[in-house]
């Protein structure tokens, strides 16, 4: 298997983009969002066990009501714990396939929460994009179009940025880089995990 790097980071610090910008140099990244979407898409069994725990509304037309889903388990802890013994190890098989799967000197796990899910267990390094809070708040809120409080709520369930610095092995600071500047971070990063596979 190719050597693993876990790329995390907050709501709005840039993670798809450099995500993005290692695709474009043709490195395989497996996502975990959208490892999450597919486990629960039209069809998919575990729909059923879903809906006889939430009811018959958290379906339309056969597919997921998730902004009602957010909903409930944002307000009751409990929920949020049985949905995620549920789905939890279903995402886990399907991203250990799919990083089985990957060809090239390394693969990345894109993971918003990658240490809260302990997903870095499957990481050999991992890339943290970081940003400093305020500018954190101004970009998700001027990107989902959502209230400031919504995303300090978001950032207040996650893992402070204090131990995600600690936990990172590279960290790219995106506070103030152009697009430009994150491109020759991201190729700068690229050639450093090729040299660490071929040490």
């Amino acid at each position: 298997m190719s050597l693993i790097i876990g790329l995390t980071g907050g709501i709005g610090c840039g993670k798809s983009t450099v995500s993005a910008c290692f695709s474009a140099l043709n490195i395989t990244v497996v996502d975990a969002d959208i490892i999450a979407r597919l486990v629960v898409q039209k069809g998919e069994p575990v729909l059923q066990q879903i809906k006889k725990q939430f009811g018959s509304d958290i379906l339309i037309n056969g597919e997921l009501n998730r902004s009602l889903l957010r909903t409930i388990i944002f307000k009751d802890e409990r929920q949020k714990e049985w949905l995620n013994r549920l789905l939890h190890p279903l995402i886990h098989a399907q991203i250990i396939k799919q990083l089985r799967q990957a060809k090239g000197d390394y693969v990345l796990l894109e993971a918003p929460l990658l240490f809260e899910n302990g997903l870095d267990k499957l990481t050999d390094h991992n890339l943290l994009i970081d940003i400093n809070p305020e500018l954190q708040v101004k970009r998700a809120t001027e990107r989902d179009g959502t209230s400031k409080e919504n995303i300090k709520a978001i950032i207040n369930s996650q893992m402070s940025r204090f131990l995600r610095l600690q936990k990172a092995d590279f960290v790219i600071d995106n506070s103030e880089l152009s697009l430009a500047e994150l491109e020759s971070a991201v190729r700068k990063l690229d050639l450093k995990f090729k040299e660490m596979v071929n040490i």
